[in-house]
């Protein structure tokens, strides 16, 4: 197949839509549903990410991609008890698979973004992986194969017309890329990254110990940075983005929106939160807003006369200020990348009231020292990588 129509473009007033190729056949095959022109772009952005993180770890690897940015990125380390309670997938009776683990921790992490999102594999997506997909809100699915009973889970799903890709795992894209704007084509080549054992090795702070676990969590900042829309910044914990802020034009207010999404990942686990005694009848969405309300500024949203009665069992107590800065205060040894250089060190302080320890960034700003500074007042541990990441 060389070229696919679509129904329409980024919206329905874009007609007509297509994807094809000037040179050979499509990498893909739709094995159900019927993909659009966004559901494309985010499933070969996020293809591309799944893969290169499965090539820099070894390990398998998922990512929950929303408006052509990832809203989670994981690779398939096995879930505590704790991370599978506030993923919402303790219940399940099934043996997750490194797969399935992936993507668990990708769309957990920041479940209001995830929520309708289109899911990349980086491996076959099995039996135990298709049944977290179905009982997600979510648009489709990219990945190099499925299993028969994954397959006949999926097509199953949104009446049968969730969006199924099968990917050629040895496709390889032309070295030069192009695109039109405005009738203008652009070209450059792939921005290709290959992160190795010495990426990290340009340590510029007093603090030079960079342990392995988080040479793997920079890692994967620095890939999903490679996917997500500028200006970009990722935290990074224990395998898995927790918190992925995109689009910013200011690199300060990108710090604090993902420092913002690291800090509620952190205050799930919180007593406060773990216990929330919802009603039985509340679904699992429901209780994503309202645990987000609860932890934010608008939490009387939730616990006012006459609205808590709607969620819960009985009234929760406020989670005050102060309890949840006790509580961020607990969360330790997160790693934070820069889709480009700092140019002050209030990202740095910003970083630090969520947990990071280890920055990685590709330097190259006026003002480093000052940067530098700031991390060696926390001991932190900061590598320049020399290369910038942006992505439009």
């Amino acid at each position: 197949m060389k070229e696919l129509e679509l129904k329409y473009g980024c919206n329905p007033n874009q007609k007509p839509s297509r994807i094809y190729m000037e040179n050979g056949k499509l990498p893909i095959k739709v094995l159900n549903g019927k993909p659009g022109y966004i559901n494309f772009l985010d499933a070969f952005n996020g293809w591309q990410l799944v893969k290169e993180l499965k090539k820099a770890t070894g390990l398998p690897a998922a990512t929950s991609f929303k408006h052509v940015s990832p809203a989670g990125a994981a690779v398939g380390l096995p879930l505590s008890e704790v991370e599978r309670k506030i993923y919402w997938v303790d219940d399940m009776d099934v043996e997750f698979t490194p797969i399935a683990n992936a993507y668990a921790r990708a769309r957990g992490a920041d479940r209001m973004s995830s929520f309708g999102d289109f899911i990349s594999l980086s491996d076959v997506c099995d039996k135990a992986t298709a049944l977290l997909i179905k009982r997600e809100v979510s648009d489709g699915v990219i990945a190099p194969g499925y299993d028969d009973d994954a397959l006949e889970i999926l097509k199953a799903k949104k009446n049968g017309n969730y969006n199924v890709i099968e990917i050629d795992p040895d496709y390889i894209p032309d070295p030069i890329e192009r695109k039109q704007v405005f009738g203008v084509t652009f070209e450059q080549g792939r921005n290709e990254l290959n992160i190795d054992e010495h990426f990290f090795d340009n340590i510029v702070t007093e603090n030079k110990e960079l342990p392995e676990s988080a040479k793997r969590d920079l890692a994967i900042s620095m890939i999903t940075l490679k996917y997500t829309q500028s200006n970009s910044v990722c935290y990074v914990k224990d395998g898995q983005a927790i918190g992925i802020g995109a689009g910013q034009q200011s690199r300060i207010h990108c710090t604090r929106l993902a420092g913002s999404k690291a800090d509620n990942w952190w205050l799930r686990q919180s007593p406060q939160v773990l216990n929330l005694p919802f009603l039985d009848k509340i679904r699992r969405a429901d209780r994503d807003n309202a645990i987000d309300l609860y932890i934010g500024e608008d939490y009387m949203d939730v616990l006012a006369d006459g609205e808590w009665e709607k969620i819960f069992k009985t009234r929760p107590a406020v989670f005050t200020a102060e309890e949840k800065r006790a509580w961020l205060d607990k969360n330790t040894g997160v790693s934070l990348g820069s889709d480009a250089f700092f140019p002050f060190g209030d990202n740095i302080e910003r970083a630090h009231r969520s947990g990071v320890q280890y920055v990685a960034q590709p330097g190259g700003s006026i003002r480093d020292d000052h940067v530098i500074e700031t991390c060696n007042k926390y001991g932190m541990v900061m590598s320049f990588t020399g290369i910038r990441l942006f992505h439009h």
